[in-house]
Order: C-alpha cells, then sequence, then structure tokens
C-alpha cells in the first residue's frame, strides 16, 4: 500500500508512518493521528517533529485538506492531545 496522492503525505512522513506499521489511511484513522504522531516522537527522540507538519498534515490527510486548512478548533483539540 502507498499514501501516494494523499494530502500533506509526502516520502518522509510516509516512510515514519510505514517505520511505525502504518500504510494506510484506513490505519491511520484507526490508531489517530494523535498516537501515530507520539509514536513517531518516540521513534525519534532526537529529532524535531514539528507538530504542523505532523500531526496537522496527518489529521489533514484523514480530512482531505491541506494541514494549514485544518480549522483551529481541531488543531487546539489535537495539540491538546499531545
Amino acid at each position: 500500500m502507498s499514501f501516494k496522492g494523499v494530502k500533506n503525505i509526502g516520502p518522509t512522513i510516509e516512510k515514519r508512518l510505514n517505520e511505525i506499521g502504518v500504510f494506510s489511511l484506513s490505519q491511520l484513522q484507526a490508531l489517530t493521528p494523535v498516537e501515530a504522531y507520539n509514536m513517531i516522537k518516540l521513534k525519534h527522540p532526537g529529532k524535531t517533529i514539528p507538530v504542523c507538519y505532523y500531526l496537522y498534515s496527518l489529521q489533514g490527510a484523514l480530512m482531505d485538506l491541506h494541514w494549514n486548512d485544518v480549522p483551529e478548533d481541531i488543531k487546539r483539540k489535537l495539540t491538546g492531545q499531545i
């Protein structure tokens, strides 16, 4: 499976998702963007994992929105869960 053509999921984010066992949007949805983000952070403790490029991108992928277009109330809810 692949995230080809999915908004916000470029090669780097796809690689990081694959590293945590996520290979499809349905798997991401089942795991939730917050859990996926936290798992990626744990897997790469020495790296900066920006909230906007990861957490919001993962949510945006599920909503078919650019990460910047995810509504502010959803962004606040997400960041409150990490």
